[in-house]
């Protein structure tokens, strides 16, 4: 070789030697890795797209954040009550999720049908899609080996299925039509359908269409006649349950949240009640002893602690996303996920011993403006 070749060969050995360990040092000149995620604890959220409903499964982050896995269509339709609302159903438990069997359960407002799901980790195997027995379904509840459905529509109803391993059969005889004026828009009129959590009875909030709360007595599965609380000017919204047992109401009429005691004889009395100070306070979800109250007109999230009592605390309102609406807390309550249904997002908040939350990100759903329904396993 020419002592000049012999030269530049060995300079560029050399420089590429040292880009090289260059390199090495550096390490990939690449984002930030994704944290491990944790597939035992999935998100599950529906996107209510009338041109197709669509669940999108998340895993969840040693951070709490949100990581998409899969979107597993419904094989039905989503629904609008009002075109241009953060809330396409006006309701509240639009998917369900039924621990014992590992099975999940969407409303497709917008082809009256319920689909199936199976739960394996983070993914789903669709089973089935089942008429709702009614028209506009916008929530749905799961006990054991019971799924009922809440149509919204045409007077309301309720329709009662029974498992059978994997399987919902529809019973004919647990339908329920409710007989209220569901003529009234933008809100919708029927808020949630939900089990005691003895699986004993069953309740719905009737929001504008009567301002009431009905409870049905299930006797081997069929719903009796209900016994109705009403509730003038509360317009009771959503529902759930706390560690005490009592029922907890949000109530878009005076944008607050008040806790009952469900009597014997089906009746409900008041313990007490808190404002938030919001506007359109909605949503409710219970993690431990604490609720946390969406309100969709004030971008807010506010927590309330909840005593045995029934005692009602406000820890205050974080901001979030416009449009807070649905939201759900995994098991192990370290995390609160609320939709918002405006961008369609998802903000991610981590809840602190004291029930402040933090938020720690927020994730877009594809497809998902005004969706509603979300689950935390």
């Amino acid at each position: 070789m020419k002592p000049v070749l012999k030269q530049a060969a060995l300079g560029c050995a050399v420089g590429c030697a040292g880009l090289l360990a260059t390199a090495l040092l550096a390490g990939p000149a690449t984002a930030a890795p994704v944290p491990p995620t944790d597939t035992a604890h999935p998100v599950f959220v529906q996107t209510d797209n009338p041109a197709g409903n669509t669940i999108v499964a998340y895993d969840r982050t040693i951070t709490g954040s949100l990581a998409p896995t899969g979107s597993y269509p419904t094989g039905g339709l989503g629904g609008i009550v009002t075109p241009g609302n953060p809330d396409n159903l006006a309701s509240q438990g639009s998917l369900a999720y039924e621990a014992s069997t590992r099975l999940l359960f969407a409303v497709n407002a917008g082809s009256n049908t319920i689909t199936t799901f199976a739960v394996h980790g983070d993914q789903l195997e669709r089973r089935q899609v089942l008429p709702s027995g009614g028209t506009f379904p916008a929530s749905i509840a799961a006990y054991g080996n019971l799924v009922y459905v809440l149509n919204a529509r045409d007077g309301g109803s309720i329709q009662g299925y029974l498992r059978r391993g994997s399987n919902l059969l529809r019973i004919p005889w647990w339908h329920r039509n409710l007989g209220l004026d569901t003529s009234r828009i933008p809100d919708g009129t029927l808020g949630q359908v939900a089990f005691t959590p003895d699986g004993h009875r069953l309740i719905v909030t009737t929001k504008n269409a009567g301002n009431s709360v009905e409870v049905f007595r299930l006797w081997s599965g069929r719903p009796s006649t209900p016994t109705v609380t009403s509730l003038p000017g509360i317009e009771p919204f959503s529902l759930t349950f706390d560690q005490a047992g009592h029922l907890d109401l949000a109530e878009r009429g005076t944008n607050g949240v008040a806790t009952f005691t469900v009597n014997p004889n089906d009746s409900l009395t008041q313990l007490d009640s808190f404002a938030t100070g919001q506007l359109a306070t909605c949503w409710i979800a219970a993690v431990g002893g604490k609720l946390y109250l969406s309100n969709a007109l004030s971008d807010t999230v506010t927590g309330v602690k909840v005593a045995r009592s029934g005692t009602l605390t406000g820890l205050g309102s974080t901001p979030a996303d416009k449009g807070t609406i649905d939201a759900a807390a995994p098991p192990d309550g370290r995390y609160l996920y609320v939709q918002t249904g405006v961008a369609g997002n998802v903000d991610e908040f981590r809840i602190n011993p004291d029930g402040s939350l933090v938020s720690i990100g927020s994730v877009t759903v594809p497809n998902a403006v005004g969706g509603e329904g979300i689950v935390a396993l």
